[in-house]
C-alpha cells in the first residue's frame, strides 16, 4: 500500500507528529460536511475558507489548484486536462467533476470539503450532484456571499494573496503584520493580474449571468445560507458560526429583514 513517495515517519519531528495526532483526534468527533462557497470576486470567500476548513476539519478544493495538481501528478484525468489546455481548449465539465471526485478520496477530505470556484453554472451543479449521489452523499450547505457590486472595486484592488496557502490580505481591511509578507510563513505576497477594476467588471458580468442561477438552484433544495458579505470579516465569521448544525437549518438570525 505504501508508495515510493510515502513520507518516512521516522524523519518527521515528534512535535509535528503529536500536533497532527491531536488534530486528528479533535477532528474525529466532527460531523461530515460538504460545503460550497459562492460569491463574486472580492466577496470574502478566501478570507473565510481557512477558518471554516480548520473549524470543521475539511479539505479546501479550489478547481484551479486541483487541475494544476492533477496535471503535475500526471493522473489519467490530469493527462486529459493537459491535452485540452495544450490545444487552448477549456477543460470539460466532466473532467473537472472527475478531478473533484479524485480529490475527495484524499485522507484530508475524510470529514468533507469546501468547494470553491465550482460549480459556476447550473449544468455543473447538476453534474456535481449526480457524482455525489453515486457516492451516497450530498452537498450539505451552500454559503452565499451576498454583496453589492459597488463595494467590490475597493476590495479587489487592495487585495494581496499568499499563493501557497491561499491566505488573503487587504491593504485597508485586513493588512498583513508586515506589508507584502505572509503572517504565517514570512513569504512574499502577490497581487493577482486580474485584480483590476476593468477585469472585475467582466468577471462580475459573468458571475451574474452564469453563477447566480446556481444559488437559485440550491435555494430550491433548502440548503443556502445567505451571508452579509459587505460586513467586516469578523462579523461574517460570526454569521458563518451561527449556521445551525442541522443541515436544513438556515442562519439562526434573519439577515433578510434588514
Amino acid at each position: 500500500m505504501a508508495s515510493s513517495s510515502s513520507v518516512n515517519l521516522e524523519d518527521v519531528p515528534s512535535e509535528s507528529l503529536m500536533t497532527e495526532l491531536l488534530r486528528r483526534m479533535k477532528c474525529a468527533t466532527k460531523p461530515e460536511k460538504r460545503l460550497i462557497l459562492i460569491g463574486p470576486p472580492g466577496s470574502g470567500k478566501g478570507t473565510q475558507s481557512p477558518m471554516i476548513k480548520d473549524e470543521y476539519c475539511l479539505c479546501h478544493l479550489a478547481t484551479g489548484d486541483m487541475l494544476r495538481a492533477a496535471v503535475a501528478a500526471k493522473t489519467p484525468l490530469g493527462v486529459k486536462a493537459k491535452e485540452a489546455m495544450d490545444k487552448g481548449e477549456l477543460v470539460s465539465d466532466e473532467l473537472v467533476v472527475g478531478i473533484i471526485d479524485e480529490a475527495m478520496k484524499k485522507p484530508s477530505c475524510q470529514k468533507g470539503f469546501i468547494l470553491d470556484g465550482f460549480p459556476r453554472t447550473v449544468g455543473q451543479a447538476q453534474m456535481l450532484d449526480e457524482m455525489l449521489e453515486k457516492q451516497g452523499v450530498k452537498i450539505d450547505k451552500v454559503l452565499d456571499f451576498a454583496i453589492d457590486d459597488s463595494i467590490l472595486e475597493e476590495r479587489i484592488t487592495g487585495r494581496w494573496i499568499h499563493p501557497a496557502s491561499g491566505r488573503s490580505y487587504h491593504t485597508k481591511f485586513a493588512p498583513p503584520k508586515v506589508p507584502g509578507v505572509d503572517d504565517v510563513t514570512g513569504e512574499p505576497l502577490i497581487q493577482r493580474k486580474d485584480d483590476t477594476a476593468a477585469v472585475l467588471k467582466s468577471r462580475l458580468d459573468a458571475f451574474h449571468k452564469q453563477t447566480e442561477p446556481v444559488i437559485d438552484y440550491y435555494w430550491k433544495k433548502g440548503i443556502v445560507a445567505k451571508l452579509h458579505a459587505a460586513k467586516s470579516p469578523k462579523e461574517v465569521t460570526e454569521e458563518v458560526q451561527k449556521i445551525g448544525p442541522n443541515d436544513q437549518l438556515m442562519l439562526v438570525s434573519s439577515i433578510d429583514d434588514e
